[in-house]
């Protein structure tokens, strides 16, 4: 009882299949161990797979920009307090701030040429490295971080773009939430009471996203006053295992910082210069939490494509220490993550052990299996599914993998 009560919480798991862990030296911010950096990783690919198909264009802007930047967009006014900034030792008319979000950078990749009607929706994607300064007392472990890792992209498009951008968002959000087992639900956040901007810009940005979700055909409520300064947004929540509601994805539709504050333009069909509208969106959220959140919700037992270790080897005694290795080989070249269970221990405890940390597939090694050429399998949740040859064993987990089930 004590161990599972123990594994409800990201922090004992991340210890206890060394993912991660967090020093004094830097509050807030995770040391990310190589298992912990393989589901990172494939987050990443999924992300940027997802950008791919998707037809975003994949930028990077730098970690450490001149606050001028941050007085323009409004953020210096609206949210200083979270920023960690400070004046150039080498400079003192130099005033710089370490990047809290990638909004305001993108325009300037946007600005960097005359851009034309026919290139919109422009998507600009970025994974970003970001620092916010959170009070030390609101920290805890990846759910409220100084270092936050987001999927960022910003969408410039026209008004009469926006119901389809915003309606292919949200399926894109529901259909990777749906790949974990998460169930949906939406907000649409209004304008809170200091915000850039008129009404009427409010309301047609807030009638817009109303008009994607009714669209989109998916059940939403309002949250009164709960938009960002610069725009309404909708949020997206999820349930875990545990019952709770986290606020994950968004979709903030932005009129005036990105667009006014820095004057984006982009040419019509008569070569007019006009003002584009701005989706600034995320997947995930923040890759911190998300993955904070997927490891309570599963309890450590992460899907096949996304497991650190996929498949554990471990042999009976020594005598099948060479045909065990020839298998650990094996699927190490068609690209399986594998450990080897070598060690001098009863094969009880070998399997206990990959049990514990939560790997999908056990294949014990005994005389039999090297008799006949084959593996016998164990899966988590289900328990021995008997004696295969490895080439089916390998046609089986690549097909889960590629699946993402």
């Amino acid at each position: 009882m004590t161990e599972e009560i123990k594994l409800t919480d990201h922090r004992d798991i991340g210890q206890q299949l060394d993912l991660f862990s967090f020093h004094e030296i830097a509050p807030g911010a995770p040391f990310w161990h190589p298992k912990g950096m393989i589901i990172f990783r494939e987050l990443e690919r999924v992300a940027r797979e997802i950008n791919d198909r998707d037809g975003y264009h994949e930028i990077s802007t730098p970690i450490i920009v001149k606050r001028e930047v941050f007085e323009k967009s409004g953020h210096w006014e609206h949210f200083r307090e979270n920023m960690f900034y400070f004046d150039n030792p080498r400079d003192e008319k130099e005033h710089l701030v370490v990047k809290p979000m990638n909004c305001p950078e993108s325009t300037y990749v946007f600005n960097s040429r005359v851009r034309s009607y026919r290139e919109l929706p422009l998507r600009l994607a970025e994974i970003g490295r970001l620092h916010r300064n959170e009070l030390s007392g609101t920290l805890g472990g990846l759910f409220r971080v100084r270092q936050i890792t987001m999927d960022d992209a910003h969408i410039y498009l026209t008004p009469e773009q926006v119901e389809a951008e915003v309606s292919k968002i949200l399926k894109t959000i529901n259909d990777f939430y749906g790949m974990f087992g998460f169930k949906t639900s939406y907000t649409l956040a209004t304008r809170p009471e200091k915000a850039l901007g008129t009404k009427e810009e409010w309301s047609k940005a807030e009638d817009a996203l109303e008009d994607a979700l009714a669209a989109s055909g998916v059940d939403f409520a309002f949250a009164e006053g709960e938009g960002a300064f610069y725009g309404p947004k909708i949020e997206v929540h999820l349930n875990d295992s545990q019952g709770r509601d986290w606020q994950m994805g968004t979709a903030q539709l932005d009129l005036v910082m990105l667009p006014k504050q820095f004057e984006t333009y982009y040419t019509d069909d008569k070569g007019e210069k006009k003002m584009p509208w701005v989706i600034h969106r995320a997947i995930f959220g923040s890759f911190e939490r998300f993955i904070g959140v997927l490891l309570e919700h599963t309890q450590g037992k992460l899907p096949l494509w996304l497991s650190p270790v996929q498949v554990a080897v471990a042999n009976i005694n020594d005598e099948q220490l060479g045909y065990a290795g020839e298998i650990v080989e094996k699927l190490k070249a068609e690209g399986i993550r594998v450990e080897w269970y070598n060690q001098n221990e009863t094969i009880g405890k070998k399997i206990r052990e990959a049990e514990l940390q939560g790997v999908p597939y056990i294949t014990v090694i005994g005389e039999k299996e090297t008799k006949a050429d084959s593996v016998a399998v164990r899966k988590r949740g289900e328990g021995d599914i008997g004696q295969i040859s490895l080439s089916n064993f390998l046609e089986l987990i690549k097909k889960e993998i590629k699946s993402k089930s």
